[in-house]
């Protein structure tokens, strides 16, 4: 059997490509031949220097990747894996069956326009869904009317995992990249403000991207850091925060293995695949969200109980489980089996929202906080409000490129 997969550019850190290529790889474990075929954005060369690209950035993999999207050969199957493959993929001649690995509702990377419509267009395509998580499946079904295949979000558990001997700190870690809008690193710095002025002694640390940004308050940048040390840190915190507003991240469950309670958005995209316990969902305010993240941090017990659930949810979600489900969804798919019947999701996550109360209002009335306005002091930022991207065609171009448009 042989597969092809259309991919975006490679990007330092991203779990989106990551994810691709493990599950790249289970399939070349089971037999497949696998072409990958990555976006040519003159970042370089040829297809052998996109290789070691490739290397240096997720690790050796058995796959042939070829620059460009000039898709060439006879393949079984042939996977979308972003809104704009969707196409290419669709349009390729070529008698195989024609897939789409969804990770995200990619339409919410775009602000309403083109770009939101166009990303909602592909699931249109006619091509076969596979999705991660339950909720992309659900909706690929309930507003798409595509029949859809899943597998679960799961964590490699030779990483995350407890760490008997980690020394615990009263702490907070936070995926704080604003370079990605759905992360919303905004909301979340604010929340983490809120916390800081009214617990001083909590330290924070922020991970993900080497973009600094405008935070005002005591912390710790981390950057981009190695699986490994995610999982040093997720042992020594006391709570992690993880905002994904396009579905939800695999972080949550690989912090819930490492048995580090996790606080996100109470938003439908994460009421399909997070569960009651090891997961606390607040209300979108910063107020909420700090309520939250407090409410874990002063209450050790309740702090203990989430771990303990998280790593019982975790137990049986090692990464082999979800390549099992996937490679059942790629049989059934290179075999031109349909499901038998559009599948109905129940909510995995049924608790209230935690929303801020009286007393947290209270608190920051009485003690007057206000928080500073956030500004984009980027260069971008900069030059975006003195009009000269909008006079610069070319600068304006790079933008929009930038922004996923």
């Amino acid at each position: 059997m042989r597969a092809a997969w259309v991919l975006p550019s490679l990007i330092e850190g991203s779990g989106g490509h990551r994810t691709i290529l493990q599950n790249v790889q289970y399939l070349i474990r089971k037999g497949y031949e696998c072409d990958v075929y990555v976006e040519d954005k003159g970042e370089v060369k040829n297809s052998e220097e996109l290789r070691r690209q490739a290397e240096t950035l997720f690790g050796k993999h058995d796959c042939r990747f070829i620059l460009g999207y000039d898709i060439q050969g006879e393949y079984d199957i042939i996977f979308a894996t972003a809104w704009f493959t969707a196409k290419v993929v669709r349009d390729c001649n070529s008698s195989a069956v024609k897939a789409y690995f969804i990770q995200d509702f990619e339409a919410l990377f775009n602000p309403m326009g083109d770009g939101y419509i166009l990303a909602c267009n592909s699931y249109g395509y006619g091509l076969k869904p596979v999705t991660i998580g339950r909720w992309l499946s659900h909706k690929m079904q309930t507003e798409y009317r595509t029949p859809s295949r899943y597998f679960d979000f799961c964590a490699d558990r030779r990483i995350y995992r407890p760490l008997p001997e980690a020394k615990k700190e009263h702490a907070i870690c936070f995926v704080y990249q604003p370079d990605k809008p759905r992360r919303c690193s905004v909301l979340g710095i604010e929340a983490l403000g809120i916390v800081k002025f009214l617990r001083p002694d909590v330290k924070i640390y922020l991970y993900g991207s080497n973009i600094k940004g405008n935070v005002w308050f005591e912390h710790e940048n981390l950057g981009i850091i190695p699986l490994e040390k995610c999982n040093a840190l997720y042992n020594k915190c006391e709570v992690g925060l993880c905002i994904s507003s396009s579905n939800p991240s695999r972080i949550p469950f690989e912090m819930m293995a490492a048995g580090l309670p996790v606080v996100d958005l109470y938003m439908e995209n994460n009421f399909y695949d997070m569960p009651n316990e090891g997961v606390r969902l607040a209300h979108t305010t910063p107020e909420s969200i700090a309520q939250a993240l407090i409410e874990i941090l002063d209450h050790k017990e309740t702090a203990a109980e989430m771990s303990e659930a998280g790593k019982r949810y975790m137990a049986d979600k090692d990464l082999e489980h979800g390549f099992e489900q996937f490679y059942a969804a790629v049989s059934d798919m290179a075999a031109r089996r349909e499901p038998a019947e559009p599948a109905v999701y129940d909510r995995s996550y049924t608790r209230p929202a935690v929303s801020a109360d009286v007393v947290m209002d209270e608190k920051l009335a009485e003690q007057s906080y206000a928080p500073p306005v956030i500004v984009d002091n980027s260069l971008f930022g900069r030059l975006k409000r003195i009009g000269f991207i909008r006079k610069s065609k070319l600068l304006r171009k790079l933008w929009y490129k930038l922004r996923g448009l």
